[in-house]
């Protein structure tokens, strides 16, 4: 994967789980600022944080539970020690956080 496609790839995973946190029922406040995107669980303020790592072309999800690395496996990214899609680490990060099943259907 080159930088560029590398870029893309970081780019259309944020901006889709924006739409995805916009259009969910759970109250999850998202901030953005260049390659970071924080969210934030309003019932209790706990966050989850995913951030563009482009020296070795991942993206990492902090969260209660722990630190993530992904890798991009076509078609998605893929969790390096869980085996896990993003979309699946992302919802059972936010369930494990928000104490609720959470679900942000993503793809």
């Amino acid at each position: 994967m080159s930088q560029a496609e590398y870029d893309t790839a970081v780019e259309r995973t944020l901006i889709a789980i924006e739409d995805a946190l916009d259009d969910c029922d759970w109250d999850i406040d998202y901030e953005r600022a260049d390659a970071v995107l924080t969210l934030t669980l309003e019932d209790n303020g706990s966050q989850v944080i995913l951030s563009r790592q482009s020296a070795n072309r991942e993206l990492w999800v902090a969260a209660r539970s722990g630190g993530f690395h992904l890798a991009f496996e076509n078609p998605g990214w893929k969790c390096t020690t869980t085996g896990e899609d993003l979309p699946a680490l992302l919802d059972r990060v936010l369930t494990e956080q928000q104490g609720e099943p959470v679900s942000l259907g993503l793809e």
